[in-house]
């Protein structure tokens, strides 16, 4: 497939966001256990908005796939049957969750009550059923955009449960570092928490990925030159292409680069989603250096591009075989 870049930001950067609010409450349902200090309400407020701002950005990226971004509303007209509209439908929904948790750990934010507040029985009880059915909703995003690939029976790479995990995971890990570097920003005593959580996603996400990789690597394909022109002789050559010039089919469905940048994606990605930001979560949580942290999100992100770029790119879209070069 070629892989369109406002698909790939889309991706990683509400996965970020998702990430980011899952540590969120995380933070909240230990605190409210006892296990972990409690925080203010500013560090949720400020947390969801930072939460929200990644949701936008890939709000808005995602309108650059869009013929007709005036249409875009019609997406959500077939959710009885498409991820897509359903993604579309749960999105916004999530993005209000993560609005409304933030806004009422504003209410009390530097110790003062508000009329608001005192209407509330009991304010952190609101907050967490609030933050749960966020979660489910940050869940149930994360299902809706991995199935929009997972259900295409055709791309073989795509069809598999590890492409749902791996959505999962992946942003999961990206938002824990992510909440890592906002703990070392404000010197908070959760450091070790969210470093340590954002480690061990870290570590899933490669083990998950990689076996994303390996099953893909010794898939047999299901479809050949005799299937994508119905022909069944065993000997069948293409002398050319049907057409003088490019079409649709050649430009959207083929990335048109060699296999062995393929290859080099892969190691790239290995390397920046997973070794390099374990290796410096753990030296900024030994050093409490926010440098390193700003890196280990930094080289994770743009590590994440290029996993997408190459969840993409790998796909060997059937109608290839017909549209192939010579």
């Amino acid at each position: 497939m070629n892989p369109a870049f406002s698909v790939v930001f889309l991706t990683t950067l509400i996965g970020v966001g998702q990430g980011l609010f899952i540590a969120l409450l995380s933070v909240q349902g230990y605190t409210t256990a006892q296990f972990l200090p409690a925080q203010s309400g500013q560090f949720y407020t400020v947390g969801s908005a930072i939460a929200l701002v990644f949701l936008v950005l890939g709000l808005f990226a995602s309108f650059f796939h869009l013929g007709h971004p005036e249409r875009a509303w019609r997406a959500a007209a077939m959710w009885r049957t498409s991820w897509l509209s359903r993604e579309v439908i749960v999105l916004p929904l999530f993005m209000g969750a993560v609005f409304v948790y933030g806004v009422l750990h504003y209410i009390e934010l530097g110790g003062q009550t508000t009329i608001l507040a005192q209407s509330l029985s009991n304010k952190e009880i609101v907050t967490l059923i609030v933050g749960i059915g966020g979660v489910v909703a940050c869940f149930a995003l994360f299902i809706c955009t991995g199935m929009i690939y997972a259900c295409l029976k055709f791309l073989q790479e795509w069809h598999s449960p590890l492409t749902v995990i791996n959505y999962t995971i992946l942003g999961m890990a990206s938002g824990f570092t992510l909440a890592s570097l906002y703990a070392s920003y404000i010197d908070s005593e959760l450091l070790h928490f969210l470093t340590g959580w954002a480690i061990t996603l870290t570590i899933v996400g490669f083990i998950t990925r990689t076996a994303s990789l390996i099953r893909n690597n010794h898939i047999k394909y299901q479809s050949n030159l005799q299937t994508a022109i119905g022909v069944r002789h065993t000997k069948i050559q293409q002398k050319a292409i049907g057409a003088m010039g490019g079409s649709f089919n050649t430009r959207e469905f083929f990335h048109n680069k060699k296999e062995s940048f393929i290859k080099s994606i892969k190691w790239v990605f290995l390397l920046m989603v997973f070794v390099l930001p374990i290796i410096l979560l753990a030296v900024g949580y030994q050093q409490k250096t926010l440098g390193i942290f700003w890196a280990a999100f930094i080289i994770q992100y743009i590590g994440l591009l290029a996993e997408r770029w190459f969840f993409f790119a790998q796909a060997r879209h059937p109608q290839n075989l017909y549209y192939q070069t010579i």
